[in-house]
């Protein structure tokens, strides 16, 4: 039954429909805003956006293009998902757990990993705390190396050498290289290698056609969108860059590419719809929160006024309470040099928006709320800043 639904939801158009198709999601709005916003040719080369509501995809849509004189966008368009390769991973290690292949409470030291933290941490670290940034260490640590070239694992051997900031599990401190050694532990657990894996687990049961691991699975896709960038307030249109192996090196944290299909497809998973792929245990313990993130509760005020609330971090996942009636969402943000990502959903609702596009713009992330607004009848608010001056921050 599952595969029904996941194929109903392939079958779904790529063009939007009425409103009384989504419960008070005005399409033909959505996508006359979003038109708007992709002709900020100064901030904007392209964009895809899909809309999951009632559990199915009632939208998808590619807009711009892959590169600047090239092909339009479409709904099956590759994209660098950056960072919402940590819910894949973290969605992996969830399935093993449910397979009784690991438990999420392992410490780390119980797997070969290159993995060291200060005072020999990981033998008190579990993957539990690896998944949800509670190392201990220095946000982001040593990320400056990999984007030198540096090789991963010896990186991750070198964060034994640091200064531990707080205890294990107390506080919230975001990682790359780090974030990756649960590839190490997947590697360990399959026998396989980690791309493997992943796409034996999850891309290939959920139907994510053109979803994959590494360089060469971006570069190969039919379509696929050139990264573009620019400095925030320098004149001029964004400029197309070379897309690097830094943070395909790991995997777990930033390597997965894939369509707007292929994201929308792993989003009605993640919101229980899938259960042949995804367990309601193995969900519980992706979205179940694990620390407060007040950096993440600043930032998302700043911004957002209080739209959303209650920062925390589950495993690869972002939750929070969205509007004054404090609904629970679930969702994550990407960057990587030249691409973005945008997911936010509520599972209760099955319902939620994906988004990719291939810039440094932030503007898109308007898109993800103008939907949620939505969804939940809200009044409108500018979120894509086509009509009020940009926000700070």
């Amino acid at each position: 039954m599952g595969f029904l639904r996941t194929a109903i939801a392939c079958l779904a158009v790529s063009l939007p429909l009425p409103a009384a198709w989504g419960e008070g999601i005005d399409y033909g709005r959505l996508d006359g805003r979003i038109e708007r916003l992709a002709a900020k040719n100064e901030e904007i080369v392209g964009l895809a956006v899909a809309v999951i509501d009632g559990g199915e995809i009632h939208f998808a849509k590619g807009y711009g293009v892959t590169q600047r004189g090239g092909a339009p966008v479409t709904d099956e368009t590759v994209f660098r998902w950056a960072s919402l390769s940590k819910g894949v991973a973290a969605t992996e290690a969830a399935i093993l757990a449910d397979q009784q292949e690991l438990s999420l409470s392992d410490a780390l030291s119980k797997f070969k990993t290159s993995l060291r933290l200060p005072g020999g941490a990981e033998k008190t670290a579990t993957l539990e705390d690896l998944l949800s940034h509670r190392l201990g260490i220095v946000p982001n640590a040593y990320d400056t190396r990999l984007e030198d070239g540096g090789d991963p694992a010896k990186i991750r051997a070198s964060l034994g050498k640091l200064k531990a900031i707080c205890p294990v599990s107390d506080c919230h401190t975001y990682q790359n290289v780090a974030y990756d050694t649960i590839s190490e532990v997947i590697e360990d657990v399959t026998h396989s290698t980690y791309a493997d894996a992943v796409r034996h687990s999850i891309f290939e049961p959920l139907g994510m056609a053109t979803a994959s691991i590494g360089r060469a699975g971006l570069q190969d896709s039919a379509s696929w969108a050139r990264p573009y960038s620019k400095r925030s307030k320098a004149p001029g249109l964004p400029q197309e860059k070379i897309v690097n192996d830094d943070y395909y090196k790991v995997p777990a944290a930033g390597g997965v590419n894939g369509s707007i299909r292929d994201l929308a497809l792993y989003a009605r998973a993640q919101m229980g719809l899938a259960p042949e792929v995804l367990s309601e245990a193995a969900l519980e313990a992706l979205q179940t929160p694990r620390i407060y993130t007040s950096n993440e509760q600043r930032r998302m005020s700043s911004r957002y006024r209080g739209t959303v609330r209650d920062a925390r971090y589950g495993l690869g996942w972002r939750i929070y309470k969205y509007g004054e009636a404090g609904d629970r969402v679930v969702g994550h943000r990407g960057a990587v040099e030249g691409y973005r990502s945008f997911i936010l959903f509520d599972p209760a609702r099955d319902s939620g928006v994906v988004i990719l596009w291939n810039s440094s713009s932030r503007l898109p992330n308007g898109i993800g709320f103008e939907v949620m607004d939505m969804i939940y009848g809200l009044p409108a608010q500018d979120w894509m800043e086509l009509d009020t001056p940009p926000t700070g921050g």
